[in-house]
């Protein structure tokens, strides 16, 4: 019986770094180079690698990573049976989600890095590829969307965050905790979770500026009022608990939501963006009644990526709230 047909996209990040001239490390490895480093690879599929990139991830773009959803949509299309994405932690839960809302087919999409440097003690990046191989060629990952796999865990791309700078444990899914874990040579796939809707935007889509702004105790607005001015096409607004601002700039948010499509978010680490509980100025009852989007569970870096989508797909401020209304 024939091996699987993985297609593996590197991206660069921490995963592919060695040392480099200015004393810190830097992306030099590639994806054929990574799957060398783990010969067990092929007893589990036959790969096929690419490295589109080699940057840190905070360097990476939503460009990029609509044009990897793009490549790994015509692998499918040419026969692959899965896909692996090897990027750096940094900007992980991001890239997954974006893949998530732009991937439509059931094969499993699986995003990794590792938390040490290639050369370092322990280098976690080889064990997360060869799970990552394992969970993207398991029939019961189809139809999951887009997975990220670090630590032998497995979590579903919506609710995965990075939690910590350092620990090889940094990634948590708040809300329900990994869908999974690899033990014993094979995913164990515990939860399922209903697909992501999907939000495919044509190739050649301009995605348009969207603001990500975190309000703080005393914030008097100033970079609200800045942002049309600066060309921003919309707004995500990551609020103080379960999605608020101070009172004195509330006119201002509002003012904003009228001139562009505005989501409000909130800063926690966990839990909904409420919709009717607290009705003080600025408080979730207030800017919602002011037009503002509510973006229920998702964070603010993901509503971004999603109002994005949204806006480029050329959906009106009415479609935009229905888009969110999934993750209320």
């Amino acid at each position: 019986m024939p091996l699987p047909r993985l297609l593996v996209l590197s991206l660069g990040g921490t995963i592919t770094m060695t040392g480099g001239g200015t004393g810190g490390i830097q992306p030099k490895l590639g994806a054929a180079d990574l799957v060398a480093a783990v010969p067990t690879l092929a007893d589990i599929a036959e790969i096929e690698a690419r490295s589109p990139f080699r940057l840190g991830s905070s360097s990476l773009t939503i460009e990029n990573v609509a044009g990897v959803a793009g490549a790994i949509r015509d692998g499918f299309a040419e026969g692959f049976d899965g896909a692996i994405v090897i990027q750096g932690t940094d900007t992980i839960e991001e890239t997954a989600f974006a893949l998530d809302l732009l991937i439509e087919d059931e094969q499993p999409v699986v995003v990794i890095g590792a938390m040490r440097g290639a050369e370092a003690p322990g280098a976690d990046g080889p064990a997360n590829l060869y799970a990552a191989a394992l969970v993207a060629t398991d029939p019961q990952a189809r139809g999951l969307g887009t997975l990220v796999v670090l630590n032998d865990e497995i979590h579903a791309a919506r609710f995965v965050r990075k939690a910590h700078t350092a620990l090889t444990s940094t990634f948590v899914s708040p809300f329900l905790g990994p869908l999974g874990l690899v033990a014993e040579g094979r995913a164990r796939l515990l939860a399922r979770i209903a697909p992501t809707p999907k939000l495919p935007v044509p190739a050649d889509a301009v995605l348009p500026p969207v603001a990500l702004l975190k309000f703080a105790m005393g914030d008097d607005g100033r970079l609200v009022r800045a942002l049309p001015g600066l060309g921003f096409k919309g707004a995500v607004l990551e609020g103080m608990g379960a999605g608020h601002v101070p009172g004195v700039i509330a006119d201002m948010v509002g003012e904003l939501a009228g001139a562009m499509p505005v989501v409000l978010a909130s800063r926690t680490l966990g839990g909904p963006v409420f919709t009717r509980t607290y009705g003080y100025p600025g408080s979730e009852i207030d800017l919602l009644g002011r037009g503002l989007i509510p973006a229920g569970l998702l964070q603010g870096p993901k509503a971004r990526l999603l109002l994005t989508f949204a806006l480029a797909a050329g959906l009106d401020r009415s479609d935009i709230a229905g888009v969110f209304a999934p993750y209320q």
